[in-house]
């Protein structure tokens, strides 16, 4: 609450939100307070969250540690994922030293698996050569980050759906088909070109056409496999398939975020 008493200064609204914090979330049929912090599942939990992080961690290391560092630093958050960019090695050496004492300091911990150091950017390929080594990569919102080149030879960032996330898409995705398998076929096209159209407006990235492709294809195979088992020992044959394809097309992969702000077909 003192994060939030430096913005909210009406006791009414204090009030209503410490109720609202200690109110609990019923799960099952059961009702769990929590004892520290905020319930998960409330509603007020992402945006008390935000407020927390601000206070602990932009302004911190806006105000606090980038007027100490050497280099230039630069910090990129969206909720409770940040990723820290620095010029020079030694600078993100120090602050990776403080940044578990300031968290713990507020009550928090940083994910042992999540949090490193990544050598990254346009000298980080060459650094990995040396070393017999691929570039490292590093994984946040969703995307697997790569130091790449163009054709013109000019350092890029290329962008790959997650494999974590996209696992979970397709198995998303087989269990929406085996439950509605009997509904008439139309009616699922529908449904998948909603979950297909949904995909593509966050993941099709400029470098990311390949993951769009793949779990495209990944779609098209289980939609066969479930309307394959819609009766027993007829098995749905690919020109079949390709027949009822025709007819009832899915939605083809796009660049939904391109480089001028336009959409385009992959």
């Amino acid at each position: 609450m003192e994060m939030i008493e430096k913005r909210v200064s009406d006791g009414s609204v204090l009030r209503l939100i410490r109720k609202w914090i200690q109110v609990g979330v019923i799960d099952d049929g059961r009702l769990l307070v929590s004892e520290t912090g905020t319930g998960q599942g409330q509603t007020i939990s992402p945006l008390l969250a935000n407020i927390y992080l601000h206070y602990l961690l932009d302004e911190w290391f806006e105000q606090e540690v980038k007027p100490r560092l050497k280099g230039e630093a630069h910090e990129i958050r969206f909720a409770d994922d940040a990723v820290l960019c620095f010029q020079y090695r030694e600078d993100a050496e120090k602050v990776m030293e403080v940044l578990p004492k300031r968290f713990a300091r507020f009550g928090l911990t940083l994910h042992p698996e999540k949090t490193r150091l990544v050598n990254f950017g346009r000298y980080a390929e060459e650094h990995a050569k040396r070393q017999g080594k691929k570039p490292a990569t590093f994984d946040f919102l969703g995307f697997t980050h790569i130091c790449a080149r163009s054709r013109r030879g000019k350092f890029m960032v290329n962008v790959r759906t997650m494999k974590k996330r996209l696992r979970r898409g397709l198995t998303a995705v087989a269990e929406w088909c085996r439950e509605h398998r009997h509904e008439p076929v139309d009616q699922q096209q529908q449904t998948l070109d909603a979950k297909l159209r949904g995909h593509y407006q966050y993941y099709g990235r400029p470098t990311n056409s390949r993951s769009l492709w793949k779990f495209y294809r990944a779609v098209c195979r289980i939609w066969r496999k479930w309307l394959s088992r819609r009766t027993r020992g007829k098995e749905m044959t690919w020109a079949k398939y390709i027949e009822l394809l025709r007819h009832h097309p899915l939605l083809l992969p796009w660049i939904t975020h391109s480089w001028n702000c336009a959409g385009s077909r992959v």
